[in-house]
């Protein structure tokens, strides 16, 4: 595939980019109209959106136009998950320059496309525009089959927490790339195509959690999230967190502690959860602390003790908080 995306023009693009694209039974009217149906059962749907833009959220020179939707896609889709809904649909709205080769939108909607099938969900519609840079928008839609939504609110002191997936591995892979280095391979590939177990969220809701969100910011930052919003304190243990051996290598490679990856490192969109006390989790589910009454202000400490660390990302101040 040759030329530039300013030699195929708008409509050209699109014809392009939809042509890959695959559908599933909950699509009811996909690309090509005014808008898209996407059936919903349950009669909630189930909505997020977010933002990447070239140089903040990604860099051409670290991932592939493949990876970059990979990870554009699993993100917002984490998200539907973490609602304890199954994800449907995404909307694409793309800004890209004319210079830029085609060859790079369409290996973007093919990993796109692809996150989608492991998700179950589907692209069904967007936009594209010109504009300076890559600026990529997602609206992911999900669907709670019946189930209430798990929201950051109910988390009750008693109340275990439990995640599931990968933490700090981002992180990490993040350091290795900053360094102008690319391995070792699993945590670059961890950072550049995150994988969240989208299937966790749903099973959450199904086994009880109270309160629930994905790991995008930081653990520290995101379990904050669900502390200020149930009004209760949440106590981590350090020793139950797992740190592989290799974070460590590269810890102790670039003098950081690999505890500070994994507490405070964003964009691996593992699920944590906080649930019953009494409630049988299956062996995917690592329990890694507990949920406490407010004594003061509703926080997150490790060991008991306030986290002095940086916590997490904050957009409008360009390091961690």
């Amino acid at each position: 595939m040759k030329g530039t995306v300013g030699e195929l023009g708008e409509f050209g693009l699109i014809d392009k980019l939809t042509s890959r694209l695959t559908t599933t039974p909950a699509v009811r009217l996909g690309p090509g109209d005014d808008a898209a149906v996407v059936a919903a059962p349950d009669g909630r749907v189930v909505a997020s959106t977010d933002l990447l833009l070239e140089g903040r959220h990604f860099r051409r020179d670290w991932s592939t136009a493949y990876d970059v939707g990979r990870k554009s896609a699993a993100q917002n889709l984490a998200d539907i998950a973490a609602m304890g809904a199954v994800p449907t649909a995404l909307l694409l709205g793309l800004v890209v320059p004319a210079e830029l080769p085609v060859t790079w939108p369409t290996e973007l909607m093919d990993g796109i496309r692809d996150e989608c099938q492991v998700a179950g969900a589907a692209v069904v519609g967007g936009d594209v525009v010109r504009g300076d840079s890559i600026t990529i928008a997602i609206t992911a839609l999900g669907d709670l089959r019946g189930h209430e939504p798990v929201t950051r609110s109910g988390a009750r002191p008693g109340d275990i927490v439990a995640y599931t997936g990968w933490l700090g591995w981002s992180a990490a892979g993040l350091a290795v790339l900053s360094r102008g280095f690319r391995s070792p391979r699993a945590f670059v590939e961890a950072h550049r195509r995150p994988e969240p177990p989208y299937h966790a969220g749903p099973a959450a809701a199904g086994l009880g959690a109270t309160a629930m969100t994905d790991v995008s910011d930081g653990l520290v930052a995101d379990l904050g999230h669900i502390a200020q919003g149930s009004n209760v304190r949440i106590d981590l243990g350090s020793g139950r967190v797992d740190i592989p051996s290799q974070m460590n290598d590269i810890g102790q490679a670039v003098g950081i502690d690999p505890l500070q990856w994994v507490l405070t490192g964003g964009e691996d969109h593992a699920i944590v959860a906080t649930f019953p006390p009494e409630v049988k989790l299956p062996a995917r589910w690592k329990v890694i602390g507990e949920v406490r009454g407010p004594a003061g202000r509703p926080q997150v400490t490790v060991d008991g003790a306030p986290w002095t660390g940086k916590g997490g990302w904050d957009h409008f101040n360009d390091t961690q908080t």
